[in-house]
């Protein structure tokens, strides 16, 4: 088969890798329907993730098909379609049975892509199926579907539940990428009072507001803080949501969040942020961090198939499978390109990648 392999930092190729097979009673095969690119898999590249060894199929994000499944396997059979979540449960471990899969003992976690062969390939193998793969309704399509893997469960999770959001809050979201706009999008359901997003990117920020932003801000200079500091009073956001993974966007976002409020760090950090204490100790913040668990996905999934949330509109740019490398480019030149999530499988709708691009310009 062919997948797209990792042979060190800034350096991967779409080749001929052997097929997956079982290989334990809780494996399952997936054929690969629709893949997405997500921006760790360009963390990986740049040699920030450096657990992810040369030789290693990239990806974390998939729908699919069974094809085959080990003897123990008892939630799904070959001939379903599934959604591949991008973290691995055991179900067994102490954090498995607290729901907390991200942090699984037992040979999960997040291992697709990462510490194990991942989604970006024609076939993969996906360990502890049972609730590691989810049954898709048969009208949710594909290339919606596939943003349940990872970018709105880590919005939804890490971002707007670890972040407190409530009623009648100020949410800012800094980073409005496919995740900060995920974050806007599940915010809402929260009914905040408004939501700032943040972001250098002018088709971005535009985005945004199509998704239910109130306000928007460049990220250059002091517009962002100002801009808060005027909605709020001068006293701060309730919820401050960092969705980029650079010390500038978290260092900000602890200075625009109020006393007593939130800072959810979401963004994936290749290097260090400093944590200005000598300021912050007597505001009463709480900074939180994570790794999504994935427990809210079937939620998620009800709440897609039900039209409650904005899957399409993240799509930007569609290609087949086999053009993974170009898929990269334009996903990695997103200031250029206007991309914001990139979905692999089946037929590109250049219409929609012809609008993207327009919009870069």
């Amino acid at each position: 088969m062919k997948a797209l392999v990792f042979r060190g930092p800034g350096q991967s190729v779409w080749e001929d890798v052997p097929d997956p097979g079982i290989e334990e009673a809780t494996d399952a095969i997936i054929r690969v329907d629709a893949v997405t690119i997500c921006g760790t898999d360009l963390h990986i590249l740049k040699g920030d993730v450096p657990e992810v060894r040369p030789g290693t199929v990239l990806g974390h994000e998939a729908v699919g098909e069974v094809v085959e499944v080990g003897g123990d396997v008892r939630t799904v059979r070959p001939g379903d379609r599934v959604l591949v979540s991008c973290i691995t449960a055991c179900g067994r471990c102490r954090f498995c049975k607290e729901s907390a899969y991200g942090q699984c003992r037992g040979g999960g976690g997040w291992i697709l892509g990462h510490l194990i062969n991942g989604t970006q390939a024609e076939y993969i193998r996906v360990p502890h199926a049972d609730l590691s793969v989810h049954a898709l309704p048969g009208a949710l399509d594909g290339k919606d579907a596939v943003l349940l893997a990872d970018i709105f469960p880590t919005a939804y999770e890490v971002g707007v539940l670890n972040g407190g959001v409530r009623p009648g809050d100020t949410v800012v979201v800094v980073g409005a990428g496919p995740v900060g706009l995920a974050a806007i999008a599940t915010a809402q359901l929260y009914t905040p009072q408004r939501i700032v997003a943040v972001d250098p990117a002018p088709a971005r920020l535009e985005a945004a507001k199509q998704l239910g932003a109130d306000a928007v801000a460049a990220a250059a200079g002091e517009d962002a803080e100002e801009l808060v500091a005027d909605l709020t009073e001068g006293l701060g956001a309730d919820v401050a949501i960092e969705a980029v993974g650079v010390p500038e966007s978290f260092e900000m976002c602890t200075r625009m969040v109020r006393p007593g409020g939130h800072v959810a760090n979401v963004g994936v950090h290749g290097k260090p942020a400093t944590l200005h204490l000598e300021n912050l100790w007597i505001k009463n913040v709480t900074i939180t961090t994570g790794l999504v668990d994935t427990s809210s996905t079937p939620t998620l999934l009800r709440m897609m198939a039900a039209g409650r949330l904005p899957a399409s509109s993240l799509v930007t740019h569609t290609f087949p499978l086999n053009q993974m490398e170009e898929a990269y480019d334009v996903f990695a030149r997103a200031a250029v390109t206007g991309a914001l999530k990139v979905v692999l499988g089946g037929q590109p709708h250049d219409t929609v990648a012809v609008k993207a691009t327009s919009q870069g310009k």
